[in-house]
């Protein structure tokens, strides 16, 4: 049977173990969230052997020739030993700028990191609170303009990072870990195209960055920003005042309880247009699946979905 090594430990496992379930059997302390590949939380480094990679692709060429896996997608298939990753070692400080509740449920977090980081609008970081908290959050602010790191954290559930993050004060320091991109970004060419925004709950945050990116590179064709919320839509009014000096910004806000009826009516401006999708596995399924049936090519259509954690992170 092959045998896994991390943090002073040894044991045997069985062949094929998905590594993360090795680690968690173990009752060693990897924090996880989405078990997909897409939070980056389960980074660990392969100091000696190789494990099975059923997605390779998800993390940077120079990542893995660091040796850099994400545990959820490995399978050990012969004898490994690996680091996981820490905060302390491998991150980097960032200070507690500024805290705001924009409204019952979305806390705003800005950072100032300690070296200025390298960032596209539509990319997520994951945030550290210990050596043990971590939650992947999508950036909110504006690469190049902003000089925080800005995150919109949903706290309407129980979470061990949301509960550290209400306790957090001005000044205090978390740790940054991996910056990874989903499939949200802009690109310069589609400046004179329909570009539709579709946002859920605290899916606006990367749409905000998107959303000012657009803009700032002179996009001229129409934009559409849909945003469904139940608690109140916590950027309503910097949305406005930018619509107010952006005439192709047109802003549509809608309540929870309309949304079935909303996103059954969605339609496609044209087959030009090009969709970004923020927010719930549900409601992400919903809108990608109701506009490529409404004549929306597939390659236009472009999502990110927040998943929730198995279990607290």
């Amino acid at each position: 049977m092959p045998e896994l090594s991390c943090a002073g430990r040894r044991w045997s496992v069985a062949p094929a173990t998905n590594l993360l379930d090795a680690f968690v059997k173990a009752g060693l302390p990897v924090p996880s969230s989405c078990r997909a590949g897409s939070c980056h939380a389960c980074l660990v480094r392969c100091t000696a052997g190789e494990p099975l990679d059923a997605q390779p692709d998800l993390l940077r060429a120079e990542q893995r020739e660091q040796g850099w896996r994400l545990a959820c997608q490995c399978r050990i298939v012969g004898d490994l030993s690996v680091e996981v990753f820490d905060p302390q070692r491998d991150g980097q400080a960032a200070r507690v700028e500024h805290l705001q509740w924009l409204s019952r449920s979305v806390l705003r977090l800005r950072l100032l990191p300690e070296r200025p980081l390298r960032y596209r609008a539509g990319q997520h970081l994951v945030l550290w609170t210990g050596t043990e908290v971590a939650r992947p959050y999508s950036l909110a602010s504006l690469p190049g303009d902003d000089p925080w790191l800005e995150f919109h954290l949903d706290c309407s559930r129980p979470g061990a990072f949301c509960d550290a993050a209400r306790q957090l004060c001005v000044g205090d320091t978390l740790r940054l870990g991996e910056l990874h991109g989903g499939a949200l970004h802009y690109e310069p060419d589609w400046s004179e195209r329909p570009l539709l925004l579709l946002a859920s709950g605290t899916g606006l945050a990367p749409m905000w960055s998107l959303l000012r990116e657009s803009l700032r590179q002179g996009h001229c064709g129409p934009i559409r920003l849909l945003h469904v919320c139940g608690d109140g839509h916590y950027l309503s009014e910097p949305l406005r005042d930018l619509a107010g000096r952006h005439e192709n910004l047109q802003l549509e806000l809608i309540d929870a309880s309309q949304r079935d009826s909303v996103l059954q009516a969605l339609r496609p401006t044209s087959r030009r247009e090009i969709a970004l999708l923020c927010g719930g596995p549900e409601f992400v399924e919903t809108c990608a699946r109701g506009l490529f049936l409404a004549g929306l090519p597939r390659g236009q259509i472009f999502s990110d979905a927040f998943v929730g954690a198995n279990r607290p992170v």
